[in-house]
């Protein structure tokens, strides 16, 4: 038995009986054909025939195709190519997987038949034929992605997480179950589908994981008196969350006098052109979708801008205020010292004042 590397051919494969002196009995051999394909390389089966032939023919199995010019199968794709006294040959057209399997050349002498036989295997790049479509999902529920492929020889499946935090693949099977997905699992799942005939085939589904708003990002700011002041309030969902702002239970409307409410998909901003005492107190943020909803308060306060005098008075304390190092004794302290020295003096003085009288 000789073993031939992998052929690959056009549209047809030729089989060849060709005269010679090493004609033999049960003689195999092996073409491997990978569809679609270039082109047809040498070598190929022969047969030796000699003048003590008295018919040859090619078969299938136990089919027979041609049994000298006679053609004996139905199939269009198989013609009779030359039928020398040195070469008997038959083409197969536009060869698919079904034309897989052996063919023998027969040839029948005076003594006894005798055969020569080559297989043929066909081989087939990767093919996706059906894989599961874009799907959405709430946080929680269970997920099933199907990527099913042919090929000869059977192409291998693996899935994997197109994420910068995933590792590897996320399953080496056409299924890829999820259960109880979260939101860090939601991005696109590469199915791949390979059997070394060609380059593996690649195909991406979208998985979306919805979850209910959650606010991130929601602090106080001070502004002083007259003013601009922004309050932010950041939240995360899928679908994207639709935010309203209230005061003491009463909604705020965009573009209201004196304010400005802006809104976007992750974010939403209440802005206060010119800040009032009326516009201090709490506000309220509500962030909702088709799944829940969530508020946080948010504070705008007041704070005293520095006026010119107040600055100048703060840098004349700074400038009058000497150094004191390490081991120093506090100016405070020293002058309260000299006050306790004066009370308990001030008794001597007057019982002196009294002897001399």
């Amino acid at each position: 038995m000789n073993f031939h590397p992998s052929l690959c051919l056009l549209t047809s494969l030729v089989l060849f009986c060709l005269a010679g002196e090493e004609f033999g009995d049960h003689i195999w051999e092996w073409v491997i054909l990978c569809l679609p394909c270039l082109t047809i390389l040498p070598p190929f089966p022969r047969c030796t025939v000699d003048n003590r032939v008295t018919r040859v023919a090619w078969l299938n199995r136990s089919t027979i195709l041609y049994a000298g010019n006679d053609k004996w199968c139905l199939d269009p794709r198989v013609v009779l190519l030359t039928n020398t006294q040195t070469q008997y040959s038959i083409e197969i057209q536009n060869v698919d997987v079904y034309d897989e399997g052996p063919y023998t050349c027969s040839v029948q002498t005076d003594n006894h038949p005798k055969t020569s036989r080559v297989h043929l295997i066909v081989q087939v790049p990767p093919k996706i034929i059906e894989i599961s479509s874009d799907v959405s999902i709430n946080e929680g529920s269970n997920i099933s992605l199907t990527c099913i492929a042919t090929g000869r020889p059977e192409p291998a499946v693996t899935w994997r997480h197109i994420s910068p935090k995933a590792v590897g693949f996320v399953s080496e099977d056409e299924y890829l179950e999820i259960m109880g997905i979260t939101r860090e699992q939601a991005g696109d799942y590469e199915c791949s589908a390979s059997n070394d005939v060609a380059a593996p085939v690649v195909r991406r589904v979208k998985v979306t994981v919805n979850y209910p708003p959650f606010i991130s990002d929601a602090k106080g700011t001070g502004v002083p008196v007259g003013q601009k002041g922004t309050l932010q309030c950041g939240a995360s969902a899928v679908p994207a969350a639709q935010f309203q702002w209230f005061k003491d239970d009463k909604k705020l409307v965009e573009d209201q006098k004196g304010m400005k409410v802006e809104n976007r998909p992750f974010f939403s901003t209440l802005t206060f052109f010119n800040v009032s005492e009326h516009d201090y107190g709490n506000y309220t943020c509500v962030a909702s979708n088709k799944l829940g909803h969530t508020n946080a308060s948010i504070m705008l306060f007041e704070i005293n801008e520095p006026t010119s005098s107040t600055l100048f008075q703060e840098e004349k304390t700074t400038a009058m205020t000497p150094w004191k190092g390490p081991g120093a004794v506090s100016e405070v302290n020293n002058g309260t010292s000299r006050r306790a020295g004066c009370i308990w003096l001030l008794p001597l003085l007057v019982l002196q004042l009294l002897l001399k009288f």
